[in-house]
C-alpha cells in the first residue's frame, strides 16, 4: 500500500483526508504538528508526505528543511495563504507541488497520483545510466548530480529534474505546457510561477547571469532554452 504522511492540526480536515485517501487504498499516518515528523520519516519512510504550513510549533517550511536530508521523494503543502510569496518559498526549499486550502479531496488526490508518478518515473529512468557533459557541465542522470568546473552543484530533486529535461533537450526550445505537464504535473494557467523558480534557483547555482542569463534562456511566452555551447568558460 502506498503510505502518505499528513501533517496537518484541523481535525475535521485530517478527518475527511484520510478517510477519502483510505478508501482510495491508501495507507496513512497522520500528525498534528511537527515534533514527531522527523523521527517518523527515519523510523517509517513515506511514499509521500503532505504538509500544511500553518502548524502550531515550528511551521511548514522550517520542518520541510528540517526532514528534506532524510527524506528525498515528493513533498506536497497544503497552504491557507494563496500569495506568490508563500508559493514561492515553498518551491525554493524543496516542495514539490502546493495545494491552495480549502481542500477538496479528489483535487487532492490527483496532485498526489501526480506526484507519486513522477517519482515512480524518475526511478525507473535512474535505472538506465546515462550522462551529458557541456564543456565544464557534466550532468550524470544515475547519480542525479551535476559538476560545474569540478564542483559539486547542490541541486533538489526537482531542481536536477527540470535541468535534466532542458539538457536533455539542448538547443532546442522546452515549451511551459511540457514542463508543467511531465515536472510539476498539472495544466499551466498562464499564472503559475513554478517553473519559473526553478529556472531561477538553477540560474543561480549553475553560475548563469540572473540579469542576462545565456546558459539558460526564457523565450517569452513560449518557454525555455538549454545553451549547449554556453558552458565552455
Amino acid at each position: 500500500m502506498t503510505h502518505v504522511l499528513l501533517v496537518e492540526d484541523d481535525e475535521r480536515l485530517s478527518q475527511l483526508i484520510v478517510s477519502y485517501l483510505q478508501n482510495q487504498g491508501f495507507k496513512l499516518t497522520r500528525l498534528a504538528n511537527g515534533e514527531k515528523l522527523l523521527a517518523t520519516v527515519k523510523h517509517t519512510p513515506p511514499d509521500i508526505v503532505v504538509l500544511d504550513v500553518m502548524l502550531p510549533g515550528d511551521n511548514g517550511f522550517t520542518l520541510c528543511r528540517t526532514i528534506r536530508p532524510y527524506y528525498s521523494g515528493p513533498l506536497l503543502f497544503m497552504t491557507a495563504k494563496g500569495d506568490d510569496f508563500d508559493q514561492v518559498m515553498g518551491l525554493e526549499i524543496g516542495a514539490d507541488d502546493y495545494l491552495i486550502k480549502p481542500v477538496e479531496p479528489r483535487v487532492l488526490l490527483a496532485r498526489i497520483n501526480a506526484l507519486l508518478r513522477r517519482a515512480n518515473h524518475k526511478i525507473a529512468s535512474s535505472q538506465s545510466p546515462a550522462k551529458l557533459v557541456f564543456g565544464q557541465l557534466i550532468i550524470d542522470r544515475n547519480a542525479r548530480s551535476a559538476l560545474l568546473n569540478g564542483r559539486d552543484v547542490q541541486l533538489t530533486s526537482h531542481e536536477f529534474d527540470m535541468l535534466w529535461k532542458l539538457a536533455e533537450n539542448a538547443s532546442t526550445l522546452v515549451e511551459r505546457s511540457v514542463l508543467y505537464d511531465e515536472l510539476i504535473g498539472r495544466e499551466y494557467d498562464g499564472l503559475d510561477r513554478s517553473a519559473d523558480v526553478r529556472i531561477s534557483r538553477l540560474r543561480k547555482k549553475l553560475e548563469d547571469n540572473p540579469l542576462h542569463p545565456y546558459r539558460i534562456k526564457t523565450i517569452w511566452g513560449k518557454g525555455f532554452f538549454f545553451v549547449a555551447d554556453a558552458w565552455n568558460d
